[in-house]
């Protein structure tokens, strides 16, 4: 008996999947509350959290599925969960 498995590597390399779509809350870094350490980017499961050219965070919404993680470890409460459209 064999077993398939789903994987996301197929036969032309690794699927990207548009996760920003299921989002119904999106983060919002505030900048003067930011002290950049990037626990935000450790802990995001997708990767949706970038580093600028500026060495500064800034949030990937095509790939932020709004799950808030990001906002839950950032140590100093810089990151605002918003209601989609609220921004």
């Amino acid at each position: 008996m064999t077993s398939k498995w789903v994987s996301p590597i197929g036969d032309e390399g690794i699927y990207q999947i548009d996760t920003g779509k299921w989002r119904t809350f999106q983060p919002v870094i505030s900048s003067d509350r930011c002290i950049n350490c990037r626990l935000c980017a450790y802990y995001c499961p997708v990767s949706a959290i970038k580093l600028s050219e500026e060495e500064t965070v800034y949030i990937d919404l095509s790939y932020c599925k709004g799950c808030g993680i990001c906002a839950t470890e950032c140590p100093r409460n810089a990151i605002d969960m918003v209601r989609e459209g609220d921004e």
